[in-house]
């Protein structure tokens, strides 16, 4: 008993500080749901930095620009959430201007690119684009549905990137060479003659 007596007499901490509540141990440990969020972003991070370096290793022209689109966009994304804090109950006006660029570039792309692949990365850069219009219409949408809607086009990026990387590989060992880019003006056997 006196132990205890000399025990409380010199904790002079308040009371909030010596009794230990149950949402303390919340505060010290994640969620289950953020230590999977973390583990899937570091998973598609880790794929999609393997890809960007193969691709600008191994990769033609189209390859190395879309990498370079794929790298400014997860710079530009890190960057704004350094400054804006993720929110997705309005639409996102940070990952709106990325994902306008990232498609317009993808775009620009796949209509000089002499590949089919372009196409493909284009439709699925334009798709976040679908998300944030879908925000911006159906204010009710939920923000699990429009962070998903945002996200989920840039999943298959990254083993599309490598799949044509791989191709241009296989082109290059069958026939020596692979054209890159689809010639802007060309000019007809006629008019090339009469010059």
């Amino acid at each position: 008993m006196l132990g205890s007596i000399s025990t409380n007499a010199r904790s002079s901490r308040p009371i909030r500080q010596r009794i230990s509540l149950p949402f303390d141990e919340i505060d010290q440990e994640p969620p289950a749901w953020f230590v999977i969020a973390m583990v899937r972003i570091a998973f598609f991070v880790t794929i999609l930095l393997v890809a960007l370096a193969y691709a600008a290793r191994r990769g033609g022209a189209p390859e190395r620009a879309m990498a370079a689109v794929l790298l400014v966009m997860l710079l530009t994304d890190q960057v704004l959430h350094l400054f804006v804090p993720v929110r997705f109950l309005s639409v996102d006006t940070g990952h709106l201007i990325i994902d306008v660029a990232a498609a317009a570039a993808t775009l620009a792309i796949a209509l000089t690119a002499h590949r089919f692949w372009p196409m493909i990365a284009a439709a699925l850069q334009f798709l976040p684009l679908l998300a944030h219009s879908t925000r911006a219409i159906e204010v009710d949408l939920h923000s699990a549905a429009y962070l998903t809607m945002q996200v989920a086009g840039s999943w298959p990026l990254a083993p599309l990137l490598v799949a044509a990387t791989w191709r241009h590989q296989q082109r290059l060992r069958r026939n020596g060479s692979d054209p890159s880019w689809v010639p802007l003006f060309r000019q007809s056997s006629r008019t090339a003659a009469n010059r």
